[in-house]
């Protein structure tokens, strides 16, 4: 929030006065419809709307427009810090639980994404946390859906975690499906409901059907630019060929979310860190979508992808802008997709290792995918 108070950030933060002012003229329904001359394709969930309505009415009563659009990704942050502190402390040793929840507070990739770029990202992921934690945790799956609902309502990113969390629910019995899917539909509904009757098409073209930028600075299509591979390859990937990624993205969670449903924290943080390895499109602020989940699936795999990750942020946000990366930060950003891929693949290791039925207890006293403690001893803890 110091950040977000004392520094001009970076284009989206003009961008999203752009947007702002848009959606005050013609309302978070319409907005889809109409040109945005000087201004990119409006790309964000209905939810999003409100909020820049919300935010631009503010700004006119004297506040700072460039420091509000970052106040919700901020607070969002503080939030996944004790949310993921409440997650792993029921899988794990006290001590593990707070390291873990420090390590999102103190990330050098939500500090730079969230105090100095300032988009939405951190709250989707923030709800989709919430979302599995409130339905396999605190056995809440009414609010579980309404927070599975939010999280795509804000940005569209977690959409390809709605799938599994409906598979867990599906396991937990049909009283929990029925809740959850009440508790989701119903919110769905209020916010998407009125885009939907309006103006469908638009939000089809602008929000579903959006591939990301055509930028090749991260993963996959950096990887085959730099291989040389054909033009008509790396456009394919960036195209129609990136549903093919997002359905593998998709399938992962959830096979794991019907092998392991008491480890549904752990499977959303699979499933978002899958997403931004397997990527094609390229920003700053997509870092986000793994930062605060590779603690969920250990403190070693969120330190090692947070510090090699968060340098390729500070960097990034450092030079002469946000979609230029020097050479430098290109071969950090290449560092921190390998130490992302090894992470992801010890988070599903340990969910797979876990008993199917309940989560197991902690082996050799580390791992933040152990199970719960028992009533007794959480309450003593507590206490």
């Amino acid at each position: 929030m110091v950040i977000a108070a004392n520094s001009p950030g970076p284009a989206d933060v003009r961008i999203f006065a752009g947007f702002a002012k848009a959606v005050t003229v013609y309302g978070p329904v319409r907005i889809y419809e109409h040109p945005l001359p000087g201004l990119p394709v409006y790309n964000h969930p209905p939810l999003a709307g409100w909020m820049l309505l919300a935010l631009n009415g503010l700004s006119e009563l004297g506040m700072s427009f460039a420091t509000l659009i970052r106040a919700p990704a901020s607070l969002a942050d503080f939030c996944c810090a004790i949310l993921v502190f409440e997650i792993v402390r029921r899988r794990s040793a006290q001590w593990t639980a707070v390291l873990c929840g420090v390590g999102v507070a103190v990330s050098p990739v939500l500090i730079a994404t969230s105090g100095y770029h300032g988009n939405t990202d951190a709250v989707a992921i923030a709800f989709a946390l919430a979302a599995a934690h409130l339905l396999a945790d605190r056995k809440s799956p009414l609010a579980a859906g309404v927070a599975a609902a939010l999280s795509i309502s804000v940005k569209f990113i977690p959409v390809v975690v709605i799938p599994a969390l409906f598979v867990a629910a599906l396991r937990g019995g049909r009283p929990v499906l029925v809740r959850f899917a009440a508790g989701f539909g119903a919110l769905f509904a209020l916010v998407w409901g009125p885009v939907l009757v309006t103006v469908p098409q638009h939000l089809k073209e602008n929000v579903l059907e959006y591939a990301g930028g055509s930028y090749r600075l991260w993963g996959l299509v950096r990887f085959a630019d730099v291989l040389g591979l054909p033009e008509s390859v790396i456009t394919f990937m960036q195209g129609g060929g990136h549903f093919l990624f997002v359905l593998v993205c998709v399938a992962a969670g959830v096979w794991l979310a019907w092998l392991r449903p008491a480890q549904l924290p752990g499977v959303v943080a699979v499933t978002l860190g899958l997403l931004l390895l397997l990527s094609t499109a390229s920003g700053l602020q997509y870092l986000t979508w793994a930062a605060a989940g590779t603690f969920v699936l250990g403190f070693w795999e969120g330190l090692a992808y947070n510090g090699a990750v968060g340098l390729t942020a500070v960097l990034g946000y450092s030079g002469r802008s946000a979609v230029r990366w020097s050479e430098p930060v290109l071969e950090l950003g290449a560092v921190g997709w390998f130490v992302l891929a090894a992470g992801l693949a010890t988070g599903v290791r340990r969910i797979l290792a876990s008993r199917p039925d309940a989560p197991p207890g902690p082996p050799a006293g580390r791992s933040p995918l152990a199970a719960p403690r028992t009533s007794q001893c959480s309450g003593s803890a507590v206490n």
